[in-house]
């Protein structure tokens, strides 16, 4: 072996990195898993340690993570509730064994060498989600990595007694323990995935949809809406608005899981636009006065001569639920920004009612003037 950092080790390439080479996908983030070794021998290799509740460390020279190989027990309430035991002694079956599902149970010898005592290889061929053990029952970060992959592995089935497991760990109320901060990683992972309604899917079928997201309206049009912004590419701000746009207070959703702000912000302009974009059609239905003035209405209340980037953001996000000519609206950005403000404001020095008027002229006057004022 080439890596004097690691010589002598027993260690493997576990989880997420194995999977996902059997699966044919692209190669992500490696972690490793190091059976039979202590911290101090670790250190003593310059290995620099990370880990809070279990020993984790970075290799001293490509910082990937490798975990001595630990089982858990059941101590208390919610995913913080274990104790872990991280020994020598323990194998590197016993540390399969605590994972969640099948599929990220495989662990991978430097070799090559397949090491997979669940069969996950098997349900990766069979293309189900199947859970390790019991014990899939005492963590409810594992229902969510569970809806989270449901997503992400959109072709999947989730295996019957698997989701009974996990109608279970809701019931008992386990799922109630559920920091905001962790339900947010796991859910932006999931919008971010190919179908992502398929998570939202899964936490309605097992009761922890509005225990984990409480106020989140979510049918059938949500996800379609969200797998439409997933073939467009669109980001997470512009999804999570997607999510919630049913909600009676979408931007209460998100300060309930602590999104950051520009998921927030979205969340809260989303139904504005998707209001804007109805009246820009019935103004167009009238006149090209009432259209021009539909939209710059819009454009001022979401900042778009600010933030020309995030209200095409919006409009992107609404043309997955509505009829809506991005091209058009570009357009209209682009000619509301073209007005020299400061050309007007010189010519009205000292004046700031009669600057105010004419630069609202101005723009009505050049959304007027496009061919594509009205669809």
């Amino acid at each position: 072996m080439s890596d004097p950092a690691i010589q002598g080790l027993d260690v493997y390439i576990v989880g997420g990195a194995v999977r996902d080479a059997l699966l044919g996908l692209p190669a992500g983030d490696r972690d490793w898993v190091v059976v039979g070794a202590t911290p101090e021998q670790m250190a003593r290799r310059g290995f620099i340690p990370v880990g809070g509740d279990f020993p984790v460390f970075l290799h001293p020279g490509n910082k990937e993570e490798y975990a001595l190989a630990r089982t858990e027990r059941k101590s208390g309430r919610g995913y913080k509730g274990f104790t872990f035991y991280t020994g020598p002694d323990v194998s590197l079956e016993a540390d399969l064994q605590r994972r969640d599902l099948t599929i990220n149970a495989i662990a991978q010898a430097p070799d090559g060498r397949l090491v997979d005592p669940l069969d996950g290889q098997a349900d990766i061929r069979h293309k189900v989600l199947r859970h390790v053990g019991q014990a899939f029952a005492e963590d409810p970060v594992r229902l969510l990595r569970l809806a989270r992959f449901a997503a992400r592995f959109h072709d999947f089935s989730i295996a019957p007694e698997t989701l009974e497991l996990a109608c279970r760990l809701v019931d008992q109320g386990e799922v109630d323990a559920l920091v905001p901060e962790r339900v947010w990683r796991e859910m932006a992972k999931g919008l971010m995935a190919d179908r992502p309604g398929r998570m939202f899917d899964v936490l309605a079928a097992t009761g922890a949809l509005p225990r984990v997201l409480p106020g989140l309206r979510f049918e059938a049009p949500i996800a379609d809406e969200l797998a439409i912004a997933a073939r467009a590419g669109l980001g997470l701000p512009a999804r999570f608005a997607l999510l919630c746009r049913l909600s009676d207070a979408p931007e209460s959703i998100g300060r309930h899981v602590r999104a950051p702000g520009d998921c927030q912000d979205y969340a809260r302009l989303l139904p504005m636009v998707l209001a804007g974009i109805e009246a820009q059609r019935r103004g167009a239905a009238r006149d090209a006065r009432h259209c021009a003035q539909a939209c710059l209405d819009l454009m001022e209340r979401c900042d778009a001569l600010r933030k020309p980037e995030r209200f095409l953001d919006l409009i992107a996000a609404a043309a997955c639920a509505r009829e809506a000519d991005q091209g058009a609206w570009r357009a209209r950005v682009a000619a509301i920004r073209s007005i020299d403000a400061g050309a007007i404001a010189r010519r009205m020095q000292g004046e700031p009612l009669r600057i105010k008027e004419a630069l609202h002229g101005a723009r009505l006057r050049a959304l007027e003037s496009l061919s594509g004022a009205a669809p």
